[in-house]
């Protein structure tokens, strides 16, 4: 049975044209549309993410043809009114929003316990080309382990992250794979819903996934166009 996942990677992979060829690996399944990038649907969540992001990394090292960048794509919720629904974001900071710990003072990053990191920053240079190639926002974008359901939550949320123009739940954990690997990456979200309170009846999905294909079909010539040659990791 098809899944969002599956719709998400379909909706980059009509971007491209020609076929698509399928590669193996242990635990997930590589597509590879001809003139296009290699595409994975990882999975839901930040571990599943990391997991399939290492593994299809580690075997393009171990074969001699690294991957010069990573992107996670797909459709997630948007903080109104700064990401409506169907807008695109890029993430100029792809930020853990509830990796730590809850204290009688409220929440703690790992970063202020004294160890781990909460955000990864694409390359500058190379968001600025692809918000001037799509018109996308460009903003912070949260990864949680629970999709935000209440007001509340959402207030929290844009209080600790004043830039945050959405939220998704993959982002953090392939920029994780990705930096032990030394690669670059990036984080683009179609917005499909407003964070806040959960109302299915007002999410857009298929408008999201339209608008991530559409802004896929703008940005190829700007990702294939990537040199990560003196390209630092933060």
């Amino acid at each position: 049975m098809a899944t969002a996942v599956d719709a998400e990677r379909d909706a980059v992979a009509r971007a491209f044209t020609g076929p698509v060829r399928e590669v193996e690996l242990p635990g997930c399944t590589l597509h590879r549309p001809a003139g296009g990038p290699d595409l994975l649907a990882a999975g839901v969540g930040p571990a599943r993410a990391a997991a399939a992001t290492a593994t299809a990394l580690t075997a393009a090292a171990l074969g001699g043809s690294p991957y010069g960048l990573v992107v996670s794509a797909g459709i997630g919720g948007g903080f109104a009114p700064a990401a409506p629904v169907g807008s695109l974001v890029v993430a100029d900071e792809i930020t853990a929003a509830d990796l730590g710990a809850e204290t009688a003072d409220g929440f703690l990053p790992v970063t202020e316990l004294g160890f781990g990191t909460v955000t990864h920053r694409p390359p500058e240079a190379l968001v600025r080309e692809l918000v001037t190639a799509t018109k996308a926002r460009a903003g912070t974008v949260l990864t949680v382990s629970t999709v935000t359901g209440t007001a509340e939550r959402a207030a929290a949320l844009r209080a600790r992250h004043p830039r945050a123009l959405a939220e998704a739940m993959e982002g953090f954990g392939v920029a994780e794979a990705a930096a032990a690997h030394g690669v670059a990456a990036l984080e683009i979200r179609a917005v499909s819903n407003p964070v806040g309170p959960r109302d299915r009846a007002a999410w857009r999905i298929g408008d999201a996934l339209a608008a991530l294909t559409e802004g896929f079909g703008k940005l190829a010539t700007v990702l294939e166009g990537w040199k990560p040659e003196g390209w630092k990791k933060a």
